[in-house]
């Protein structure tokens, strides 16, 4: 029987494969992602406002450039240009050290990235990798977490009001979605045996086998399919991390004016909004290859050796980095943004619950097939926790029911002309003479410049 080969064993990597590279080698990697992170945030902005603006109804920006391809980069070179306001009260070590440390993290995160197989590059055969760690997920987890140190110190040193509010929403925010997140790397870690990024992609080479025209094929294996619940919550908590909409409360412009941004300007402002294109970038990167097989070509082109090899896994893993990425325009050109009470229930209630059932129910269903034992017990062991689940779900949401059941009743007793219950605890009467005026020692306002008709009419009403 003839089979298809995914990849050559060769050009796979492994933890083996890195800190070889010569150092001219290491350098251009560096300045590759570097380069790759910058024209990505410039292309990035403008797809995002393209996309927006056609989801609207609007030309979008067409002046500047071809389509107005070049109105990103004319942006980025006007911001460092503009005058930088600095308040006389802020802290101002850390008012300047608070964009650099949202920015960094950013970059950091994508080292550990993979974005190829094993190429030869001038000779050298290496990993289109920068690096990779044993623990390289938690790296970028760290990285993650350290970006938000970025904008808490912004609403901390800009001793403001409102820049203080938007860093207090963001440490509870981050608090929220992180565990959610950590969570839902759980089961990868599981099934892949593995934190180490190129040897998960490497565990999502092939799905179950079968025979089509004497040929043998593999389903799906992205951890995407498998562990769907873990890829859900994932793209639920990487929109959180990010801040963007529904979840970009850390600066909600109609609550708190621009949030941990408000007292800034200039490049210190550039370096907050390149952060965060950066990080949509990396957790999109993240996503893909934790879910969606890395660099690998998507089922079932991934049958045909060619199009794992060369080059070729460049072009599948910049597709799928920017399905993420329109996904993020997407949902900011359709959802507004929820309250914060929604945001800490939605992390706290659902998220992080759903994400410890659904690791408990891999823990359990890779512990009984490490032993042999039959499918069906965990199966039905699986189903009884998500009854359980939803029936616990139905008992939270009980209380949020009967208030909305009343008040639709309450609506439709308005609507219908009906009076209104009495109360069922005291309350004073709202229709009390001193609210007209009767009674008041002044019994008539005297305005200066108003004749004394009009200042009847001001009194009566």
């Amino acid at each position: 029987m003839r089979g298809i080969a995914a990849a050559t064993p060769s050009n796979i990597p492994t933890l083996s494969s890195f800190g070889h590279d010569p150092w001219w080698l290491v350098i251009l990697k560096v300045l590759v992602i570097f380069l790759f992170l910058m024209l990505g945030t410039l292309f990035m902005i403008w797809a995002e406002r393209k996309v927006i603006a056609r989801m609207q109804q609007r030309p979008g920006p067409n002046r500047a450039g071809k389509f107005g391809l070049l109105q990103s980069l004319m942006d980025g070179i006007k911001l460092p240009l503009k005058e930088d306001i600095v308040p006389r009260t802020v802290d101002k070590v850390l008012f300047w050290l608070a964009p650099a440390i949202a920015a960094i993290p950013a970059f950091i995160g994508f080292a550990v990235i993979p974005w190829g197989p094993i190429v030869s590059i001038a000779g050298h055969r290496t990993p289109l990798q920068l690096t990779d760690l044993p623990v390289a997920v938690l790296l970028l987890l760290a990285m993650s977490s350290m970006g938000v140190y970025g904008i808490v110190l912004a609403g901390w040193a800009s001793r403001s009001p409102y820049p203080l509010l938007g860093a207090l929403r963001s440490s509870a925010q981050v608090i929220s979605y992180e565990i959610a997140m950590g969570l839902a790397f759980v089961p990868v870690f599981l099934y892949a045996g593995s934190l180490s990024t190129s040897q998960i992609v490497a565990s999502q080479i092939h799905g179950a086998e079968f025979h089509f025209f004497g040929y043998i094929w593999h389903w799906p294996s992205w951890y995407a399919i498998l562990l769907l619940p873990s890829f859900l919550i994932y793209i639920i908590t990487m929109v959180g991390e990010t801040n963007r909409l529904p979840f970009d409360l850390p600066e909600g412009e109609g609550e708190i004016v621009a949030g941990h941004m408000t007292e800034y300007s200039s490049l210190k402002f550039a370096l907050f909004y390149l952060a965060e294109y950066v990080n949509m970038i990396t957790v999109s990167g993240l996503a893909t290859t934790l879910f969606l097989g890395g660099w690998r070509a998507p089922w079932p082109l991934s049958a045909w050796a060619s199009f794992d090899n060369g080059w070729w896994p460049v072009l599948w893993f910049l597709l799928k980095v920017a399905g993420f990425m329109f996904f993020f325009v997407w949902l900011r050109g359709s959802l507004p943004r929820i309250r914060y009470d929604q945001l800490m229930r939605l992390g706290w209630k659902v998220l992080i619950p759903a994400a410890l059932a659904w690791t408990l129910i891999v823990a359990t269903a890779r512990v009984y097939r490490n032993q042999g034992a039959s499918p069906a017990l965990y199966i039905i062991a699986g189903g009884i926790i998500v009854v359980l689940l939803t029936l616990l779900w139905r008992w939270e949401s009980a209380p949020q029911r009967a208030e909305r059941l009343a008040a639709e009743a309450t609506e439709a007793r308005l609507a219908s002309g009906e009076a209104e219950p009495e109360p069922a605890f005291p309350t004073p009467p709202l229709d009390l003479p001193h609210y007209h005026g009767i009674g008041i020692a002044t019994s008539r306002p005297v305005l200066a410049g108003v004749a004394d008709d009009e200042a009847k009419e001001v009194s009566s009403a």
